[in-house]
């Protein structure tokens, strides 16, 4: 069946892009055109993408995994930047007199 009409990609085409190690429709994109005319299968190429196995991903997904319990509630505010103190805004000073 094809899933990129545009540039005659098969889904069993973009199956062996992904298990190469493109497991974005990016990636697919980059591989083999799908996705990058009309667009109109980028949905589909994410159907047979699915959430298969992918080191990307899972470090994407890692990100966004939320802290840890022991660090949840806490009340703490977060890190700030390199070289700023904690609650400065970069570029804006305050005066003690008011």
């Amino acid at each position: 069946m094809y899933v990129c009409s545009c540039f005659g990609i098969t889904e069993k085409q973009v199956k062996e892009h992904a298990d190469a190690g493109a497991c974005t429709p990016r990636q697919i994109a980059s591989a083999c055109k799908a996705g990058t005319d009309c667009g109109g299968c980028v949905r589909a190429i994410q159907a047979v993408l699915g959430r298969g196995a992918c080191p990307r991903r899972e470090l994407l997904d890692r990100k966004r995994t939320p802290r840890t319990a022991g660090d949840a509630g806490t009340g703490s505010a977060p890190e700030a930047a390199p070289g700023i103190a904690p609650g400065a805004v970069p570029g804006i000073r305050l005066s003690e007199a008011a």
